[in-house]
């Protein structure tokens, strides 16, 4: 009986049920129930992921889902990351935006990583799409900022663009002056991998002026530590903000700038960036840090007493990347201090060092395990962990979702 009242519901009621399911392994658990569940489901699917642009064609994904909005695509494997992938391996976008050229007019999101990105494919994006709003490009390359100047001037509604350790050209520093005047829809942007040369401040600084609804806003290094405060001065809303370069000569003016804007910035949750610190700047963005969720340092070359000073005003950071020169004596600060923190990663500042520079060891990740109760993820790279310490750590934190503990020798040990 209750089968039969299953199937006896209208498609349109069960598209609206099946609009709540977000998840890609469960939308494919309901698409094979029955055939009819398989219709309505492709029919009435929006998002579509693919993990790897070869398992399958982008005309099959068409056939299998002919009204999708947002699409994600990988390419390169992850160790691609380490240059173990020789030039020329694959990973190209152009026949998907191709094919998605002519079945999509109304497709708004692309979201690519590992994939190689011409400026042609971004032009026919732009040209192509004409409701488009989102262009996530993760470790993606083959492009430049003219491609990026084309997304600019033609995307009315874009809503978030986002550069995340990509290798782009650069063709011209003005890129940014392409987005139209009466552009207003920004809410995220990322620039923060562009080379030195790729940024007009002012055109900069017109756009986040006029994009009030911009959330998320990451520079890149070519950004200088005095123009950051005039930036974030024209964006108070700012809930994610990476930093330029975070280093000036110590001027009484500038510190007492950033100090001010940083305390006006209300909404704050996450800081990321700071390349090249001067530490004497850093207490100018302790006004925010009580109510930082997030800290990105895995850039900063910050000593231990000032990482311990920083993080002691932390007490709600649920997220830390950091390099090792945080120490075992800051992993213990952390544990104390952060009991909220859900997600660890400690980067090596130089895992090819004959010397090491930095006291890290298993006593800073049994620390933290042991202060920070709900601690899920850790991604922790060091030069000593024994069996004991990690016997230790499973005992204090069995809620782990995700470890990875990585051991670099010292080179003079192997000699």
């Amino acid at each position: 009986m209750h089968k039969k009242m299953a199937f006896s519901f209208p498609d349109e009621v069960l598209e609206h049920v099946f609009s709540f399911i977000q998840s890609d392994k469960d939308r494919n658990a309901v698409s094979m129930v029955c055939k009819s569940w398989y219709e309505i489901e492709r029919w009435c699917r929006r998002k579509v992921f693919v993990g790897n642009c070869y398992a399958v064609s982008p005309r099959m994904v068409i056939r299998r889902f002919p009204e999708f909005r947002s699409i994600e695509l990988k390419g390169k494997p992850h160790f691609a990351d380490f240059n173990l992938v020789p030039d020329g391996w694959g990973g190209y976008v152009s026949p998907w935006i191709e094919e998605m050229a002519g079945a999509y007019p109304w497709l708004e999101e692309i979201r690519l990583k590992r994939m190689v990105v011409t400026d042609e494919s971004l032009e026919l994006i732009a040209k192509s799409f004409k409701n488009f709003k989102v262009l996530v490009l993760s470790s993606c390359e083959g492009f430049s900022t003219d491609g990026l100047a084309v997304i600019a001037a033609s995307c009315k509604n874009l809503k978030e663009l986002d550069l995340r350790d990509c290798e782009v050209d650069d063709l011209s520093a003005h890129w940014l002056s392409h987005f139209p005047e009466t552009y207003t829809s920004l809410v995220s942007l990322n620039i923060s991998c562009l080379g030195s040369d790729e940024v007009s401040f002012s055109a900069l600084e017109r756009l986040v002026g006029r994009c009030t609804n911009l959330k998320t806003l990451r520079l890149n290094r070519a950004v200088p530590l005095d123009k950051i405060a005039n930036i974030l001065r024209h964006a108070p809303q700012l809930v994610e903000f990476g930093t330029g370069t975070y280093t000036a000569d110590v001027r009484p003016d500038v510190y007492s700038d950033l100090a001010g804007v940083f305390s006006s910035c209300k909404e704050l949750k996450s800081l990321s960036g700071f390349w090249d610190v001067v530490p004497d700047y850093l207490p100018a963005i302790y006004p925010v840090c009580s109510k930082l969720t997030s800290l990105n340092l895995s850039y900063a070359t910050i000593q231990s007493p000032d990482l311990i000073k920083l993080v002691s005003h932390c007490p709600n950071l649920q997220r830390l990347l950091v390099l090792d020169y945080i120490e075992d004596s800051g992993l213990e600060v952390l544990a104390s201090s952060c009991k909220d923190l859900q997600e660890l990663r400690v980067f090596p500042s130089d895992p090819f060092g004959a010397e090491p520079n930095v006291s890290l060891t298993e006593r800073g990740l049994v620390a933290v395990s042991l202060g920070c109760p709900k601690l899920q993820s850790v991604l922790y790279f060091c030069r000593r962990m024994s069996n004991e310490a990690l016997v230790t750590i499973a005992r204090n934190r069995p809620n782990f979702t995700r470890s990875c503990i990585r051991i670099y020798w010292d080179i003079r040990e192997e000699a």
